[in-house]
């Protein structure tokens, strides 16, 4: 705990503004320990936002930061990446800022692969303001903004930032905040760039208006409906047949790794390189 409170900033920014029994604080505790077991220089760390629940985050944390407007962060960030290649960007944000108004930042992102690592914050709906359905609001639950239950599939955040081209692309939940801090660790020490997708439970709107349960109860189900990447591999082999995939992963979703691709272009150094061949150039002529 004692590691927690060296990253945290005066106590003048406290009590936050989360609900209680939300997950994000445990998401960002996870977020300190990863950096902290990297070895890292908070000088030389920036944590980037955009608006939303998640996006305070960065208020509690002893880092250099930069609070952006809603959906931008991935706007922003890179700006910093390019400027001060030396930093280790992080950016937090939510599924509704990531992937709704932020959704074309956030694609663009994953095809450049800069050398960036972003974390979603998952609860399945815009807390913050006003409990609206977002991309990732399951089909058929319910939100302010669709009280007879979301119409159309929910976003798979993952899916969406492996197709997109990350070449980190990782899912933990608040549930299990040890295998959080070690998908972290591996994203952000990852070269090029990075998402992490965090499940976190929202008992106050999301919880409440789909009779979920309190934290208590949406924590367990997280627990019971996930399954590890390499817990589903190992039944699929045992089971021997690829149609079972189907029948193991029903009511489920999957955590871990579901991709790392080493040694593919970075954005920085490929745009650096382009610099110094027109620059080599200009001087010969």
């Amino acid at each position: 705990m004692s590691v927690i409170h060296d990253y945290l900033r005066p106590k003048k920014k406290f009590p936050h503004v989360w609900c209680a029994g939300c997950g994000h604080g445990t998401i960002l505790a996870s977020i300190i320990r990863a950096i902290h077991s990297l070895g890292l220089d908070r000088n030389k760390v920036i944590l980037v936002s955009g608006i939303g629940c998640s996006s305070r985050a960065p208020v509690y944390e002893d880092f250099h930061t930069l609070h952006t407007t809603h959906g931008r962060a991935l706007a922003f960030a890179p700006g910093v990446k390019m400027s001060k290649p030396e930093l280790t960007v992080i950016v937090i944000t939510g599924d509704g800022d990531a992937v709704a108004i932020g959704g074309n930042h956030f694609i663009h992102s994953c095809r450049r692969n800069i050398d960036i690592t972003t974390i979603v914050f998952n609860n399945s709906i815009y807390g913050m303001t006003g409990g609206q359905v977002s991309p990732t609001t399951p089909e058929g639950d319910r939100a302010t903004t669709a009280p007879y239950g979301k119409v159309g599939e929910a976003f798979d955040v993952c899916q969406l930032a492996g197709g997109a081209g990350a070449t980190f692309v990782a899912r933990g939940t608040a549930v299990n905040p040890s295998q959080l801090e070690k998908l972290l660790v591996r994203g952000i020490g990852h070269k090029g760039f990075s998402v992490i997708e965090a499940i976190s439970q929202c008992p106050i709107i999301y919880g409440r208006l789909n009779k979920k349960g309190g934290p208590v109860e949406m924590l367990k189900w997280q627990k019971d409906h996930s399954i590890t990447v390499e817990s589903f591999h190992a039944k699929l082999s045992r089971m021997g047949a690829d149609k079972a995939s189907s029948s193991i992963l029903e009511g489920k979703f999957l955590t871990g790794v579901f991709t790392e691709e080493k040694g593919v272009p970075e954005f920085c150094e490929n745009y650096e390189a382009q610099v110094r061949q027109l620059v080599g150039k200009r001087e010969a002529a």
